[in-house]
């Protein structure tokens, strides 16, 4: 390696490091602030270190709401949400890449259309709708659609599948047919053994997802024993506004699970986003 290659790699870890740094300040706000009481978190200069760490911060925030509670509603439609998206999405997909049949290109760029098509176009029609079927204040308007591959990222979902199932030799699927597997049986015993990657890519997005929505319980949900984490955690706040080591030890504690699940994947999710732009 020369001196030239060794100075631009320097750099470029020099300034990869930079912006993570810039990245990771806020993070690093919080669990500070988690661990301090108020007279301490506003001071000037702000100090970094707490003294003493006040622990009491987490037992305090979780013992003034019910996030047991919440956590386990979430838990719910999390689990309801992430297999049904999975389970259609990849069987859409599947129809897409793997069979043959007129017009699927045609309908596929249709399908990607509903891309473009903005969240709010579609809000009052469904509510009215679900309202309509007595669902509301249930989590059936929350979990339902991803049983039909239409919960959030539907049909981004659909095209992550798609891309990466064509990545997988047509051979493999010649080969069971001669056997005389069916579609379903290739399907589940040859497509999605091999899909890991793109499975984990999927699962992330959605279980982020589902956990940072508010807009969704917001709309459907008014029984508080049905409240997600993210309506809980909006609660809190408007009730201990002034407690601010309490409102960030309940924040600290919402967001890390979702870090520790993409610390624990990220292999398969940097796997699968790369994969799923192979071939078009």
């Amino acid at each position: 390696m020369t001196r030239l290659e060794v100075i631009r790699r320097t750099a470029v870890w020099a300034l990869l490091a930079a912006g993570g740094l810039v990245m990771l300040m806020p993070f690093a706000w919080l669990v500070r602030s988690a661990l301090m009481d108020d007279n301490q978190i506003f001071v000037s200069p702000p100090e970094w270190i707490p003294r003493p760490f006040a622990w009491a911060n987490f037992s305090g925030a979780l013992g003034s709401q019910p996030f047991a509670r919440y956590f386990l509603n979430t838990m719910i439609i999390e689990v309801l949400v992430v297999t049904g998206t999975v389970l259609t999405c990849a069987l859409a997909a599947f129809a897409f890449s793997r069979l043959r049949w007129r017009g699927r290109n045609l309908i596929f760029g249709l399908l990607l259309t509903g891309v473009m098509l903005p969240y709010a176009v579609t809000l009052i029609p469904t509510f009215v709708m679900w309202g309509s079927v007595g669902a509301l204040d249930t989590f059936v308007p929350l979990t339902v659609p991803a049983w039909f591959a239409g919960a959030g990222g539907g049909v981004f979902n659909i095209f992550l599948f798609r891309q990466f199932f064509l990545t997988i030799p047509y051979e493999l699927d010649e080969a069971a047919y001669i056997d005389g597997a069916t579609p379903w049986k290739v399907f589940w015993g040859v497509i999605m053994p091999l899909s890991k990657p793109v499975i984990v890519v999927v699962v992330i997005f959605t279980f982020i997802g589902v956990w940072n929505d508010f807009l969704g319980p917001l709309l459907y949900l008014t029984d508080d024993s049905k409240f997600t984490l993210a309506l809980g955690l909006a609660g809190f706040q408007s009730s201990y506004t002034a407690q601010w080591g309490f409102l960030m030890a309940a924040s600290l504690v919402v967001i890390l699970p979702i870090i520790l699940i993409f610390f624990v994947l990220q292999r398969y999710f940097v796997e699968g986003v790369t994969l799923t732009g192979v071939k078009g």
